[in-house]
């Protein structure tokens, strides 16, 4: 199938390529240099020039720079060092989502949920799946439980680099996605193999440590 270069993504709520701002993270710098949550907001999305025969966005949002090793994450006296591998790390899975519609700031999430918001069921008769804070969290009792749906950046305030955030928009040919129950990015990635029409996507930064490097 020939995927669209001609459909775009952009959103009210911050520039692509820019540092986003503290209120679309799940954590900033506390006063004593480590983490607290924040407004936990979603961003603003939209899209255009939609491929024909367009039925279904998905939209998937991952940090690109996500540490391999827990050993120094979040260690006083430590630094997560920049040439450690990076991995992706899920923060948001949405599909069916009407081609017709946009994404409003803070209307699937606002504000930080200590085990997770419910789903699958989102806003508008979307479904979003679990986030990788699901497994992140699953050893702190405070913190444990499905995340479903949207939390944003929160990298360890020790991390020597800056990490570096996509949100991409596939456009579909169907009007749902065949996932079910408690799905993951890899589900709907393969789940959607077959079914993009367009895709489109925008970057963004966020840290926590003043003292990151851009690489």
């Amino acid at each position: 199938m020939l995927i669209s270069s001609l459909m775009k993504l952009h959103s009210d709520s911050f520039n692509d390529g820019d540092y986003i701002p503290t209120r679309y993270a799940l954590g900033k710098r506390s006063a004593d240099g480590q983490i607290d949550l924040t407004e936990n907001k979603n961003p603003h999305l939209a899209w255009s020039d939609l491929p024909e025969g367009t039925k279904s966005i998905a939209i998937l949002c991952y940090d690109r720079s996500a540490p391999t090793k827990p050993d120094d994450v979040n260690q006083e006296g430590r630094l997560v060092p920049a040439d450690l591998p990076r991995a992706d790390f899920a923060h948001w899975i949405l599909v069916d989502v009407a081609p017709d519609a946009s994404i409003a700031e803070a209307a699937f999430s606002d504000g930080a949920t200590p085990h997770g918001k419910d789903g699958p069921a989102g806003p508008l008769g979307t479904r979003s799946g679990v986030n990788d804070y699901t497994g992140w969290f699953a050893g702190d009792p405070d913190m444990a439980g499905d995340y479903y749906g949207y939390d944003g950046p929160c990298p360890p305030f020790n991390d020597a680099i800056v990490h570096r955030y996509d949100f991409v928009a596939y456009a579909l040919d169907i009007d749902r996605v065949p996932v079910e129950g408690k799905f993951t990015g890899p589900d709907v990635l393969s789940a959607m193999e077959g079914h993009i029409l367009g895709e489109a996507s925008i970057g963004f930064k966020y840290t926590i440590n003043a003292n990151a490097q851009e690489l």
